[in-house]
């Protein structure tokens, strides 16, 4: 995969996040790449403020990367799916470690991990959450996983940190 293509997703994962963010949500953001290096799907976190963008239903199970999986199930085939590239700004958490594998989606790369975010939120003072912070690996068999970028690290950690400042607790 050519670099200019890794940097332009990376990047766009970083938008969204910033979207997520200024929506109300946690800071994170992911792109399906197919196997040509074409961005096929983005998304971005909607965990509190839900499908309809109110807050009126917040869904805890609207992570990107969770979202993906599912509209890759409903649009690709089998060789299509396994042929991808999923970015994103956050290391899978279980639930969306398990849905890609399930769903068969090739590669994985994120910018920072589960357990930099761990950290993270540790520092700022805020409790572990429902999900122990499992790294991919430890989650599936199969998948091919990169990361994090060290590069990035710093930028995506900046933008949850002003999240936190601003709203509070993810």
């Amino acid at each position: 995969m050519a670099s200019s293509l890794h940097q332009e997703a990376l990047q766009t994962c970083l938008a969204l996040a910033r979207e997520a963010s200024d929506a109300g949500d946690s800071p994170f953001g992911s792109c399906l790449v197919d196997a040509q290096g074409t961005i096929i799907k983005t998304d971005r976190n909607r965990t509190r403020t839900g499908l309809d963008g109110t807050g009126a239903h917040p869904d805890s199970t609207l992570h990107p990367e969770f979202t993906l999986a599912q509209w890759a199930m409903l649009n690709l085939t089998a060789d299509e799916r396994a042929s991808t590239t999923c970015y994103t700004t956050g290391e899978h958490c279980p639930m969306c470690s398990a849905a890609h594998a399930w769903c068969g989606l090739g590669d994985i790369v994120f910018i920072a991990s589960a357990k930099q975010y761990d950290h993270w939120m540790r520092l700022a003072g805020f409790p572990l959450g429902p999900v122990k912070p499992l790294g991919i690996g430890e989650i599936t068999t199969r998948i091919k996983w990169h990361g994090p970028v060290d590069s990035l690290v710093g930028e995506i950690k900046a933008i949850h940190e002003a999240r936190w400042a601003k709203q509070g607790a993810p």
